[in-house]
């Protein structure tokens, strides 16, 4: 091999390397990417199926329900409405008619299977993508800076 051709061998391999490891970067990153949706792109089937995503919107009152540690409530952006069911702990801020963000996924049966809840922080809280929606149905929130976080037992962050 002449000294040429191993320059070519060895940039050829260089971009193969890179060339792969960008590819396992952008991987990683498609399979980590949770999206938002609301009530209403849920019932246009928006939301993808079997797949973790986040629902917000607000928490319809008289909706709650216990059973034990198992939580039942309901999601609206005030056009469409979707049930959630959560095993674990709410956040102490969480309260019927106020902002909610729930990451999950979609059951085959139409409930929305929380792994984790996110309650506003304060009374001007609204996560803008729930703001905007909430919005465009004709009710209006004012984003604030903080949520509170609270994940199911064997749920994933």
């Amino acid at each position: 091999m002449t000294p040429r051709q191993k320059r070519f061998a060895l940039i050829g391999g260089v971009l193969l390397a890179l060339a792969a490891a960008t590819a396992l970067v952008l991987n990683a990153f498609r399979s980590n990417m949770v999206f938002f949706y609301t009530p209403t792109q849920i019932a246009q089937d928006e939301a993808p199926r079997q797949r973790v995503f986040r629902l917000g919107g607000l928490v319809r009152q008289g909706s709650l329900s216990r059973d034990g540690i198992t939580a039942r409530f309901v999601v609206t952006d005030t056009v469409r409405e979707v049930s959630v069911r959560f095993d674990g702990t709410l956040p102490d801020l969480f309260k019927e008619g106020k902002g909610v963000v729930a990451q999950g996924e979609l059951g085959s049966d139409g409930v929305f299977m929380a792994r984790e809840v996110l309650a506003k922080h304060d009374e001007n809280y609204m996560p803008p993508e729930a703001a905007e929606a909430l919005k465009r149905a004709g009710r209006s929130g004012t984003p604030s800076d903080t949520l509170v976080t609270t994940t199911a037992p064997g749920g994933r962050p």
